[in-house]
């Protein structure tokens, strides 16, 4: 009885390795097929870029700049809980945050000649609350 359940155990993870693996492998199909896209749209200079984008909504500046080259998601780090709990957050009842940032690369220039290497937009539920530019990554 251990046996087939050690086996079922693997035969799960298997699927579930080959599910995540197919997805990732498409949205990256997704996501090289439109890098070419917003790599043909027109540069800004800094401040046009920050007050073009700045406060916006998702839709807005992939309307503007295609599909980032980049996504990610932010998650809650382990052992968040017991701190929040410590200072006296509550969790309980409070709204969800859904932070995201994506990424694009040379689309600012910082002179005339010279762009920076990638672009951070960081969304806050939906709307633009940072902007980085970045040459060291």
């Amino acid at each position: 009885m251990q046996l087939n359940i050690k086996k079922l155990g693997l035969s799960l993870a298997a699927v579930t390795l080959l599910t995540a693996t197919s997805v990732y492998a498409a949205d990256t199909k997704k996501v090289s097929a439109n890098k070419s896209a917003s790599a043909s749209k027109s540069s800004y200079t800094e401040n046009q870029f920050l007050d073009t984008f700045s406060g916006k909504s998702k839709s807005l500046v992939s309307a503007k700049l295609g599909a980032p080259a980049k996504k990610e998601l932010s998650v809650k780090p382990a052992g968040a809980a017991g701190f929040l709990g410590k200072v006296g957050a509550d969790e309980k009842n409070s709204k969800r945050v859904n932070v995201e940032m994506w990424y694009y690369n040379n689309i600012v220039n910082y002179d005339p000649k010279n762009k920076y290497k990638e672009t951070e937009i960081t969304f806050v539920n939906d709307k633009v609350m940072n902007i980085a530019f970045f040459n060291n990554r």
